[in-house]
């Protein structure tokens, strides 16, 4: 199925495995990649020599085209992207909107740019400053997520800019990728579902919780990190909610020491990162650290298997999935589907190019 995302990248399907911190490493990459989708590297949850050697990885699994997402705002995200250019990467995708010079850079070097964005306006900027796709995410979309419907945000964005755009935010299934073109975009981007295939790495204690999460069970809170995040509900976001100040702070603190250790960064520079996740929001002491530090909180789940001290973004896609297919398989299930739905649509009329729904009576 060739689309302008398709084109664009040079995958055989409009399908991305988005960018989720330690799940998104090498081995689900590669496998999605060898599938004909756009496999996509989290790198914020990895070191720069890490990510050069999970890069490098892919590239000796997968003769195909990847990503890697990088945090605009990081204080290393220069780095990054030298590292992203040095290497040959085909695609730099974005968490928040990078600077218009990271743009630049990145496109001189011959590097597709897609932000993810979640709102008509950040599109509209992006596209402005060069981006060449924009990923948008509605609010069904798993981790840090806006309010509002994929249903409603993505014919807002295929309206407003000219580039190919990509809907992510509760789709599975080939019925979606269905809908989605139906609305103008030029693929979907899915994070759960891949994150619950047989490649990735994810514990499969923790898989379990998933597969037997219901819709209901998918929440969105602010009190991770002070923005909204959503995952599934837990032990430990409920005590997170009823948390006082005090424990909070206490609790923020021990994650973050934990999070230095791992990752080498002072306290400082820690405090400037979730400083620069408040978005404009009015966060306390405790949430500055949290968002600095909520990596730890996922690879408690992601990585340690341990789902009481950490927590699990998901889409609310969880509720509805039951099955652990590898990713080969899964891209292929999808892209069955979505052909025989297609075939399934009434064809156009003999006589003319008359679109199938024009053939549907006036009302009334």
């Amino acid at each position: 199925m060739e689309t302008e995302f398709t084109k664009l990248i040079g995958v055989r399907h409009p399908i991305v495995q988005t960018g989720m911190g330690w799940v998104a490493g090498p081995r689900l990459v590669s496998a999605a990649a060898n599938a004909g989708a756009l496999g996509i590297l989290a790198s914020a949850t990895m070191t720069v020599d890490e990510l050069r050697a999970a890069v490098r990885e892919v590239r000796s699994r997968a003769d195909a085209p990847f990503g890697v997402n990088l945090r605009a705002d990081a204080g290393d995200a220069a780095e990054r992207v030298r590292l992203i250019i040095e290497e040959g990467v085909r695609v730099a995708s974005f968490a928040l909107a990078p600077s218009r010079e990271l743009i630049a850079r990145l496109k001189d070097a011959g590097v597709v740019v897609i932000p993810s964005i979640g709102a008509r306006r950040h599109a509209e900027k992006v596209a402005a400053w060069g981006a060449d796709a924009v990923i948008v995410q509605g609010g069904e979309g798993g981790g840090h997520t806006g309010d509002v419907a994929t249903s409603v945000l993505l014919p807002q964005v295929v309206d407003a800019v000219d580039i190919p755009v990509v809907a992510a935010g509760g789709f599975h299934d080939g019925r979606g990728l269905v809908a989605a073109l139906a609305y103008g975009a030029a693929g979907i981007a899915m994070g759960t579902r891949f994150l619950l295939t047989s490649d990735s790495t994810v514990p499969d204690a923790v898989k379990a919780e998933y597969l037997k999460a219901g819709v209901r069970d998918v929440t969105v809170t602010t009190a991770v990190d002070g923005l909204p995040h959503r995952m599934l509900r837990t032990e430990l976001v409920d005590a997170l909610e009823r948390s006082g100040r005090a424990r909070a702070l206490a609790r923020a603190v021990r994650h973050a020491a934990g999070f230095r250790k791992l990752s080498g960064l002072s306290w400082s520079r820690m405090v400037r990162d979730g400083l620069a996740m408040k978005h404009g929001k009015d966060l306390s002491w405790s949430q500055v650290l949290l968002a600095a530090n909520t990596p730890m909180l996922l690879k408690a789940s992601m990585v340690e298997g341990r789902t009481d001290l950490g927590v699990m973004a998901s889409g609310q896609v969880a509720g509805v999935i039951e099955d652990l297919p590898s990713c080969a398989e899964l891209v292929a299930r999808v892209m069955a589907e979505a052909h025989t739905v297609l075939n399934r649509l009434p064809a156009p009329h003999p006589s003319d190019d008359r679109h199938p729904l024009d053939t549907l009576p006036p009302p009334g």
